[in-house]
């Protein structure tokens, strides 16, 4: 099948009209040398037949795909960046390179990390390291596995340069990486909007997004509008924050151009996996004050959606969008409690005892007796491991709470002698067999092992 037929391609971002991006060209790299293709992200969006020669083509040369954007766009937005706002920024080694239709019909885009520079760059060099890259692959992986909703790494090229940096050993290798993401339209986004009073603008985007990311049908009412999407980013945002929570997953930079309105996780530069249940547990060094720690995520998250809510106010009723953001707090104990339970692999029963449950399964963890993931991997299915290997009070009280409630798993992955982790030892590991002798065989069977468990995930009761 030829790519124009099979490529779903729609251009949906040119609506909001050029006030919300810039036109730019890619960086031109000495080298492209695939390190990780996705196949199966491609298969969802009519890309899965490229050949290997397409696949440079289009995703490290970045030539145009068939009825899709002509030149690239990096797109304008602000942010809060650490509390400060910042209305210096927008995507500064990034664009906006193709939409394309997946088959759930949903509009995605396929966005770059490491592509050149931009007008946002500033002294930038808008490049990306390869370790970087491979960073993101693994967090995607992981994260999507865990089943929390986050854009998927769609490829990732070697791009042959030399980078310094101040953060890892210099010189190290370069690479440029594509993502599959549910739209880039960041609560940055809004705030741009709302810096310079553009009301005309603000009820655009309001529209895009109801229309094209949430497949709603917009109403004549702008105020109407804002406050429905509103609501539809407080659950989305909700179920994120409860999604980190009961993978583990520590974000580590979660300003307000961090926070996709539709409530995907993406753009992962100092994430970790925390091993034990510890709140005060931060993924990047420059954290000083534990801002965006694990259990501050939550926090974090609703601080970010309350800038939203300033920003809707412009064209919509402010007592309104408090109501509903008055509400966040509880959608996250609920999202959590569904979280927690399904990576358990445990049937939800009824909102009272699935309440104690998830207590007693969160005292547990917060103990710190042993890892987040070999909790949720012994007691996987309501098993009770036994008194020997869990003596503790705690999860003599998750086992109470357990009782009756057993739910088999059969996927051999539950049989394997330990868990599947992601703690920073291992994906250091993985990095040094990739940086001392360009062996590749440690990340590839890294993505295998994540995609079996993920296989196992879903091999039990409930969604993600």
């Amino acid at each position: 099948m030829a790519l124009a037929q099979s490529c779903r391609s729609d251009v949906k971002i040119v609506e909001l009209g050029d006030g919300f991006y810039d036109a730019v060209r890619p960086a031109g790299f000495p080298q492209c040398t695939a390190r990780f293709l996705n196949d199966r992200a491609a298969k969802t969006v009519g890309l899965g037949d490229l050949a290997q020669a397409a696949w440079a083509a289009h995703f490290c040369r970045f030539q145009p795909l068939p009825g899709n954007l002509q030149k690239p766009l990096a797109l304008r937005y602000h942010g809060h960046q650490f509390r400060v706002y910042n209305p210096d920024i927008g995507d500064g080694r990034g664009f906006l390179f193709a939409q394309l239709r997946d088959d759930r019909r949903r509009l995605l885009d396929l966005g770059t990390k490491g592509s050149g520079q931009t007008p946002h760059s500033r002294t930038a060099d808008g490049r990306l390291t390869l370790k970087g890259g491979v960073r993101e692959v693994l967090a995607t992986e992981m994260l999507e596995a865990l089943g929390v909703n986050t854009s998927k790494t769609f490829a990732l090229f070697e791009t042959g340069e030399q980078l310094v940096r101040g953060d890892e050993p210099s010189p190290t290798r370069s690479a440029v990486l594509t993502r599959l993401s549910h739209g880039h339209i960041r609560i940055g986004t809004f705030q741009r909007q709302a810096f310079h009073r553009d009301t005309e603008n603000l009820n655009r985007l309001v529209r895009y997004c109801l229309e094209h990311l949430f497949s709603e049908v917009p109403s004549p009412d702008g105020g109407e509008n804002a406050l429905c999407l509103f609501a539809l980013a407080s659950e989305a945002t909700a179920t994120l924050a409860a999604s980190y929570m009961a993978a583990g997953f520590v974000h580590g930079v979660l300003n307000s151009d961090n926070i996709n309105v539709t409530g995907e996780s993406f753009d992962y530069g100092p994430w970790r996996f925390t091993p034990y249940w510890d709140g005060n547990f931060t993924a990047a060094y420059f954290d000083h004050h534990g801002l965006y720690a694990f259990g501050r995520q939550p926090e974090a998250i609703h601080w970010d959606l309350a800038q939203l809510a300033g920003c809707l106010t412009l064209v919509s009723d402010g007592e309104a969008l408090s109501e509903i953001i008055s509400t966040w707090g509880e959608r996250f104990e609920k999202a959590l409690i569904g979280k927690l339970l399904w990576r358990l692999g445990v049937e939800p029963r009824d909102d009272e005892s699935d309440a104690r449950l998830a207590s007693a399964l969160a005292k547990a963890l917060e103990s710190q007796a042993v890892t987040i993931d070999r909790v949720f991997f012994d007691w996987r299915g309501g098993r009770d491991p036994g008194a020997q290997a869990y003596p503790d009070e705690p999860f003599r009280a998750l086992a109470g709470c357990l009782a009756g409630r057993e739910s088999p798993s059969s996927h051999p992955y539950w049989s394997d002698a330990a868990p599947c982790s992601m703690h920073i030892e291992e994906v250091e590991a993985i990095w040094a067999s990739i940086a001392d002798s360009d062996d590749w065989a440690l990340l590839n069977a890294k993505v295998a092992a994540i995609r079996r468990m993920g296989e196992a995930l879903q091999d039990g009761p409930g969604t993600a």
